[in-house]
């Protein structure tokens, strides 16, 4: 443990959080504080770590679980990330991690889904000594970040299979889902499938992001090859390439369904993309 903020959170709850410096994670431990429990961040460079005050931030890596032991002393709530270490390999610690949670007394697991099966998730959905819950959130709000700088420098959105629909969800409803299955009872052994409250084409995202930033953008349609070489410009290997290409082309119907476990579980309504822009409009903005 190589960096401790003050805590002054007292409820008998303490949650660990890894990939807590990640998207999902931050939200995770945002929404714990908020919701007045104890949180440990765990990241694998303390010293440059980040976090809110009443965060107790501690060193470890996923992929070497024995050195975790510390780090889940007093631990009643665990959220996992399915990959680690520097290249963000699928972990193949899982049951490593698990034993040291149960050994530590925690009661509660959530995993943010890897978008497929992945070891460590498989070994979550085994375990019968841990009230598991995995979250399966949609494409991110976030996601709509890597645009922000055509928009700056050319009020444009460049991209294909622009009629694609999406239930895009805010991070923080993740964060928020998450928090709820970790400190309460009655989300065991559950997998929530997490979307905003509206399934959006690109067109109609674009024009949001340019309601929240108070001026025209451009939608302009790229051609599959287009897109091809863009990606490979990139530095996009052919795999992430063909997952692109299907994921955008053939949007799996999860991929645009709304769902309501965002208010089922939070008790309040998903977070509209309008909302999430109004938010970060400065990002889209010279």
């Amino acid at each position: 443990m190589t960096q401790t903020q003050t805590d002054t959170r007292a409820d008998g709850q303490s949650i660990l959080v890894t990939g807590a410096s990640g998207t999902v994670g931050r939200q995770v431990v945002a929404e714990l504080l908020h919701r007045g429990h104890r949180v440990r961040a765990l990241t694998r460079d303390a010293a440059k770590a980040r976090f809110p005050d009443g965060v107790e931030v501690v060193q470890g890596d996923l992929t070497e679980p024995d050195g975790l032991a510390p780090a889940l002393e007093g631990v009643t709530g665990l959220h996992l990330i399915a990959f680690g270490g520097e290249y963000f390999a699928p972990l193949e610690t899982g049951p490593r991690i698990l034993e040291l949670a149960r050994a530590a007394g925690v009661r509660r697991v959530t995993v943010l889904h890897g978008g497929g099966p992945t070891p460590l998730e498989d070994a979550v959905r085994a375990d019968d000594g841990l009230d598991w819950t995995v979250l399966m959130p949609v494409e991110f709000m976030s996601n709509a970040l890597e645009w922000a700088a055509g928009i700056v420098e050319r009020d444009e959105v460049r991209e294909p299979f622009v009629n694609r629909l999406s239930a895009m969800v805010h991070e923080g409803d993740i964060g928020a889902v998450a928090a709820v299955a970790l400190t309460e009872e009655g989300h065991g052994s559950r997998e929530y499938v997490i979307t905003g409250p509206q399934a959006l084409t690109l067109a109609e995202k674009t024009a949001t992001i340019a309601g929240a930033r108070g001026r025209a953008v451009a939608l302009v349609e790229l051609t599959e090859d287009e897109a091809v070489a863009r990606w490979r410009a990139a530095g996009h290997d052919d795999g992430l390439i063909g997952f692109l290409l299907e994921v955008y082309g053939n949007t799996p119907e999860a991929g645009y369904t709304v769902v309501d476990t965002v208010e089922k579980v939070t008790g309040r309504p998903a977070r509209s993309f309008a909302e999430w822009a109004g938010q970060h409009a400065h990002a889209f903005t010279a």
